[in-house]
């Protein structure tokens, strides 16, 4: 199983040669290019073939077989001024993010499908910078995910369950050449490993108001020879951390309201990475994200918008102990950072089986200066544009 799956990846894994920026902490805002252009709603909306990792129940919306396949290009900015020396640039500039997705109503009652999503990502490269700023830090972490999405729908009500299959990679390196203890990582490059999990979804429809609830599970991920190798070296045997970085549970509800060719959505969810392994250890706090959409669809054309906001889940730990060792990770190699999102997004219908998505987010620069690992302070800049399109086919 693990090295089928393995194959069914490598080809849109092969799309990235950086990694993939995330938005909610190192989680995608939605995936689909209809959810993204609302600002990731889908609790309480169905989108379709590109539902089932928002909520599963929501594919009951597809009226016969869809098809839905796209990509989204991350283009983020990342700067930071480690160690007091000039402010540096990532080279990890832009990567691709692939989706697939396919649901299909299989009697008035049963739906069912398939989907492999990139879902989430970090990470920045300043191999390049002048004079090994930034201790020449490049990481990469990338997450796809791989669901069969089942649902069943009576009278108005829904609920579905999306087994999931995690492939993970997670790659960290650096040079602290001329820093007391100092040298290049022994990370010996490209760690991976597979997951499983699961996704539930109920949602409920009355008149033109729809309600929804999701839960996904965690998934455990271990790395070998990455994070406990990588942490340790750099503190000097300071940090004693392990392999584990768990992508976090979630749990959100939803609901969306429809008066004609207009929808209003709004999502609420919560992402628990304080109770996460590896982002324990890391400090990250849970999320809170709230996000609202609105979409006017008239004839073979729609137009989208929306705002999604989370308050970054990197906390400033100061320089005493340990805090300036994990400021100093999180900001330089994983600058979850990002809080306000503000999306646009758009459908044009070509015929009545195909259609293009579009959406576009826009985050603005975001600044945070934490206590280093040296006694000092660094502050880094992180800014972000994302663009998505997305072909659809229906029978």
């Amino acid at each position: 199983m693990k090295y089928t799956v393995k194959l069914a990846v490598a080809a849109a894994i092969a799309l990235s040669s950086t990694a993939a920026f995330a938005t909610n902490g190192d989680t995608m805002i939605g995936v689909g290019a209809k959810a993204i252009g609302m600002g990731g709603v889908g609790i309480g909306l169905s989108h379709g073939a590109e539902s089932a990792l928002l909520n599963p129940a929501m594919i009951t919306g597809v009226e016969g077989t869809e098809i839905s396949f796209g990509g989204t290009l991350f283009m983020p900015n990342v700067k930071s001024n480690a160690f007091g020396a000039a402010e540096s640039t990532s080279d990890a500039k832009m990567s691709m993010v692939p989706t697939l997705a396919i649901a299909q109503k299989a009697s008035d009652n049963f739906y069912w499908g398939i989907g492999m999503y990139g879902v989430a990502g970090m990470g920045t490269d300043y191999r390049n910078a002048a004079g090994g700023n930034n201790a020449s830090m490049v990481t990469n972490l990338q997450l796809m995910q791989f669901v069969v999405p089942l649902a069943y729908k009576t009278n108005g009500f829904s609920m579905g369950i999306a087994p999931i299959i995690q492939y993970g990679s997670l790659d960290i390196n650096y040079d602290t050449t001329g820093m007391p203890g100092g040298g290049a990582s022994a990370t010996k490059g490209v760690a991976q490993d597979f997951g499983v999990g699961y996704n539930l979804g109920v949602a409920y429809e009355v008149s033109n108001v729809t309600l929804g609830a999701s839960y996904k599970s965690a998934i455990d991920m271990k790395y070998n020879g990455q994070i406990s190798v990588a942490a340790s070296q750099f503190s000097g045997g300071a940090l004693v951390l392990s392999d584990n970085l768990e992508q976090p549970a979630e749990m959100g509800l939803g609901v969306s309201y429809k008066m004609g060719q207009h929808t209003i959505a709004a999502d609420y969810k919560q992402i628990k990475w304080s109770s996460a392994k590896g982002y324990q250890d890391f400090k990250w706090s849970d999320q809170n994200v709230y996000m609202i959409g609105y979409q006017f669809m008239q004839d073979n054309w729609a137009l989208r918008a929306g705002y999604n906001y989370a308050k970054s889940p990197i906390k400033d730990q100061g320089t005493a102990g340990f805090g300036g060792l994990i400021n100093t990770f999180n900001l330089l190699g994983f600058p979850a950072i990002i809080e306000s999102h503000y999306t646009i997004g758009g459908s044009y219908a070509f015929t009545k089986q195909t259609s293009l998505d579009l959406a576009y987010v826009y985050s603005p620069e975001k600044t945070e200066a934490f206590g280093n690992m040296m006694g000092g302070t660094i502050t880094t800049k992180h800014s972000q544009n994302a663009a998505t399109a997305q072909l659809n086919f229906k029978f």
